[in-house]
């Protein structure tokens, strides 16, 4: 593809320098788009976040085989705070809103990088309460007596504070209502088209996350099994059957269930 924002050439991921938790994991997010990265628990969808995000060395983690490209820059090796201030801005799973600190200030939690002057600051912490309306309320109130939904809007809320290039997003319809579910994903894809934010999105929620992206991959097991643009997975038989768990005999199976399996491993 051209013109891609983010490039994630053939990684492998090595935790204590033993345990390989990615296998050549390639993926492209082009500029102004919206691309989902889908796959269970254990796929290695947060591991390849933390890559994109420069987390991994805090974990002993590490990149060694393979490269990451952000805007032309080579990220590989670089620290979180780097990749941050290169416009690269990821919202963890599980909210991880500062608990003591108002709604509003979390959410000025997020300018701290920035040098762009304190009048732009303020009118885009104004615009976060347009695309939140729900925050409006709750301004002062302690993040941490917030609702898991609140909590995940803050959360992304916060990140945009920081005017990225591209926002990553961790499993954020993780543990929230269905109704709650739809209004996150409604706001993201508000989010990509009103600020001009491209958006990678990791989730288990292939439904919703296909629902509003442009493109999508699946990974098992540390490996892009599947790719392909959003609306061709929906109506993919493969996807429905061994992903999405939609089979005629029920029960969910894996890609590696399939004789077709080795066809399409796209690192072969």
């Amino acid at each position: 593809m051209e013109n891609n924002l983010l490039e994630v050439n053939n990684i492998e991921v090595v935790y204590n320098d033993i345990v390989q938790v990615l296998r050549g994991v390639s993926l492209n997010v082009p500029k102004g788009s919206i691309v989902a990265l889908l796959g269970t628990n254990g796929a290695g969808k947060t591991t390849t976040l933390r890559a994109i995000s420069g987390l991994l060395k805090p974990e002993n983690g590490a990149i060694k085989e393979g490269f990451i490209k952000f805007n032309g820059t080579d990220t590989t090796q670089l620290l979180g705070t780097d990749v941050v201030k290169l416009g690269a801005v990821m919202v963890p799973e599980g909210r991880r809103v500062f608990k003591h600190l108002t709604v509003n200030e979390n959410i000025l939690v997020g300018s701290i990088t920035r040098k762009d002057g304190s009048k732009k600051i303020r009118e885009d912490n104004e615009l976060m309460y347009k695309h939140f309306p729900r925050l409006s309320n709750v301004t002062n109130r302690m993040a941490g007596y917030s609702s898991g939904g609140e909590q995940q809007m803050i959360a992304i809320a916060r990140a945009l504070m920081a005017a990225p290039e591209m926002l990553m997003l961790d499993e954020p319809s993780l543990g929230l209502a269905p109704i709650l579910v739809k209004e996150i994903f409604d706001n993201i894809k508000k989010i990509n088209k009103e600020l001009d934010t491209t958006i990678l999105v990791v989730e288990q929620n292939a439904k919703v996350a296909l629902a509003v992206s442009d493109y999508a991959y699946i990974m098992e097991s540390g490996k892009i099994v599947l790719e392909g643009p959003s609306d061709e997975l929906q109506d993919n038989p493969d996807v429905k059957e061994f992903y999405m768990g939609i089979t005629k005999g029920g029960g969910r199976k894996s890609f590696k269930d399939v004789k077709s399996y080795k066809r399409r491993k796209r690192w072969m």
